[in-house]
């Protein structure tokens, strides 16, 4: 399901949240949709000058989510962050990409799904933190992003054939980043054929302070794809096929860099409706073939460096049916399937005693198949009350093959070879599982007046270990360091043993506002999650430099926090133009319940206040960015503390006609300051750039100079 039709259906399912006020339900080209009806407190929709103004800060899709309520973003490369959700992050949040479910294919997640689409191609981005409706999750608890390119444009009627299309072009002082993308359509009112392409490249940025260069930060990517759309009537259907290369991309906070990522999809959708309601249904083909080594910031190739290889592939459908029951009731039904194929192995390198003669299986052909079912009802009491009772079930299988070290003698020189050992013991032991996961969703929403809204909820959700968690088998320091996308350089062994996690969350929100929610608001959202046989990890044992093994375990935790998002519109005005003051805040706190330790890579008190002004065709912004020390770190993997610091932002726009100029200032006074999610820096630790040998919290990046042009046609 595409993120517009998403939004819609969000209008319908977690409407569940919504008032019913004399509301008619209407029939809608994608499915059927809730007219007049607001969108949850705890959901976010980023579009239009929303987008625009992000796009110029940032090549990485994930950074148009930077100040969203409840979100925080875990460094990765240049175009390859990890979003979490009130604290949970990765895989634990479901990403959809024009609809489709994508896996990172790789054992650093260097290909996250939100790194397939680039930020000159989203349309709108859609964020569900925490509580989500049983249609928008599965095997997923931490909450649902949705992002998605614009729909297909058609010609009204009696315009014939019409051509249109967009250029932009961007430049970033930081890391001499630059950008270019184009689109263009040629449409008739039935028929839609469009084009997408953009290319990005970065060098290593500059730190804040004294203007350092952070290695392994340096990336290039290109996109291109090709639509075709139909429509009739109540109906339309898309086909959209792409390739993405990324020839490099640098991992400060990794032992290895991208050296090359390949990638294409086929997607299929249909949307429709009909006398009973609508139908909404998706068929998506995803195949990536990825590579890490060592760029020149980490040692180079040279003797071949460590090549590892993966081919991944992701395969489903979804099918949704939207039912009105009664005036009062809507039913939503859906069956979508998610096939998942992984083969990850790491060629010997001549010369190498320790990497050679056999080629290193990590992943001998892995499946992870998830089948998924749900049902839920929406239902309007009364003008003031709305309830969404749903429940879901997520079938999920996962196997592997038998594997192989680089060697199977028992010692290779002088040195013990342990992973010789590991593969036996792997290949004897049970390499299948199957998980029968439940979730369930009850939401009900309280609008006692036009200028007050309350939302409560409680949720069970569920998520399967992914196929590295579970069968990451190498032992042996130098194999168990090539896994792991936490940005610790820490070693990970994966454990058959995994159970699911099973998180059940509880949340208020409370939103107060002018009538018209146009010129006031605050929303304050509580919450709290406890996570059974949540996968955090042991330690095994310590290694030289301050790293660590560690092996998948299940333990308890909890999850806490409050996320505040208010604004005020302070003057209106043709003369000077409108003033608008807004902020956001966020604070979340977890622990393992079983060692009383934090949870690893949780954002520390942080915010962000905007004072906005528009004027005609200009829109101007000064940002205001900040977040506390972080002090409660996770002792286990050897999470560094970070400093509390401040950012100054600039930003301006001017629209005339067809043309926008855009420009920007981040950072404005160069502020010094460590990424509290950063990780290690690892780059500058491999090339001798630490002090005294010891690693350090990764560095932000410095003072930009930012510019950008758009023409539409």
């Amino acid at each position: 399901m595409s993120v517009r039709s998403f939004k819609r259906g969000l209008l319908a399912v977690t409407a569940l949240i919504m008032p019913a006020a004399a509301v008619a339900q209407t029939v809608s080209l994608d499915t059927i949709t809730v007219e007049g009806a607001p969108e949850a407190l705890t959901a976010t929709t980023l579009g239009g000058e929303a987008l625009a103004s992000r796009r110029l800060s940032t090549s990485d899709t994930a950074g148009l989510l930077q100040s969203v309520p409840g979100v925080s973003l875990s460094s990765g490369g240049a175009i390859s962050a990890l979003p979490a959700l009130n604290g949970l992050g990765a895989d634990r949040v479901k990403t959809l990409i024009d609809g489709m479910s994508i896996t990172a294919a790789c054992p650093n997640f260097m290909n996250p799904p939100l790194s397939t689409i680039t930020p000159a191609s989203v349309g709108q981005i859609t964020v569900l933190a925490g509580i989500t409706p049983v249609s928008a999750g599965g095997d997923s608890i931490g909450g649902t992003i949705a992002a998605d390119s614009p729909a297909p444009p058609f010609s009204q009627a009696g315009q014939g054939v019409t051509v249109s299309g967009r250029a932009s072009t961007a430049f970033r002082s930081v890391n001499e980043g630059v950008t270019a993308a184009a689109s263009a359509t040629v449409a008739t009112e039935s028929v839609s054929l469009g084009y997408d392409g953009s290319w990005s490249r970065s060098n290593n940025y500059r730190a804040g302070g004294n203007g350092a260069r952070v290695r392994s930060t340096e990336a290039e990517a290109i996109n291109h794809a090709l639509t075709l759309a139909l429509r009739s009537d109540n109906h339309r259907v898309e086909i959209k096929g792409g390739v993405q290369s990324i020839p490099y991309q640098g991992f400060p906070n990794q032992r290895m860099d991208l050296t090359d990522n390949q990638q294409g999809f086929v997607n299929l959708h249909y949307a429709g409706s009909f006398g009973w309601g609508g139908l909404d249904a998706r068929a998506y083909f995803q195949r990536v073939n990825h590579t890490m080594n060592f760029l020149d910031d980490k040692g180079g190739t040279s003797r071949g460096g460590m090549p590892m290889k993966t081919r991944g592939t992701d395969t489903g459908y979804t099918l949704t049916g939207t039912i009105p029951l009664t005036e009062r009731d809507t039913l939503r039904v859906g069956n979508e399937l998610h096939s998942y194929a992984l083969d990850d192995w790491w060629p010997p390198v001549a010369g190498a005693m320790m990497m050679s003669p056999l080629t290193y299986i990590n992943v001998n052909d892995g499946r992870r198949t998830r089948l998924g079912t749900f049902a839920e009802v929406e239902s309007r009491w009364s003008p003031a009350w709305t309830t969404l009772l749903g429940v879901r079930n997520d079938m999920v299988w996962s196997r592997v093959g038998t594997v192989q070290p680089y060697s199977w003698a028992s010692r290779i020189g002088m040195m013990a070879n342990p992973d010789a050992a590991a593969a036996t013991a792997f290949n004897r032991g049970d390499r299948s599982a199957t998980d029968a996961n439940i979730d369930a969703t009850a939401l009900v929403r309280y609008e006692p007046s036009a200028t007050a809204t309350y939302e409560a909820g409680v949720a069970r959700k569920t998520r399967s270990p992914n196929l590295y968690e579970r069968y990451s088998w190498g032992t042996g320091q130098m194999a168990s360091t090539m896994s792991g996308w936490y940005g610790d350089a820490n070693g990970y062994i994966g454990n058959p043993a995994l159970k699911p996690e099973k998180a059940y969350t509880a949340s208020l929100s409370g939103g107060w506002h002018d009538a018209g929610r146009a010129d006031w608001a605050v929303t304050v959202t509580p919450y709290y999650t406890y996570v059974q046989d949540y996968i955090d990890v042991d330690r095994v044992q310590r290694f030289s430099q301050d790293f660590v093994q560690l092996r998948f375990a299940n333990h308890d935790a909890v999850l806490f926090g409050i996320n505040a998002s208010a604004f005020k519109v302070l003057a209106r005005g043709e003369r000077w133009g409108d003033l608008k003051l807004s902020a956001v805040a966020g604070w979340v706190q977890g622990r393992n319940l079983d060692d009383g330790g934090s949870l690893y890579h949780l954002m520390p008190l942080n915010a962000t206040v905007t004072l906005e002004h528009r004027l005609g065709g200009w829109n101007n912004a000064l940002e205001l960015q900040g977040a506390a020390a972080k002090n409660r770190v996770d002792d286990t993997r050897n999470e560094p503390h970070t400093a509390s610091y401040a950012l100054v932002n600039l930003r301006t726009g001017y629209q005339w006609g067809n043309v926008r100029v855009d420009a920007g200032i981040d950072n404005l006074f160069d502020a010094r300051y460590d990424l509290p999610l950063g990780g290690v820096s690892y780059g500058d630790f491999k090339a001798g750039g630490s002090v005294a040998g010891t690693l350090r919290a990764l560095p932000a990046p410095g003072r930009s100079f930012n510019a950008g042009l758009t023409m539409t046609f």
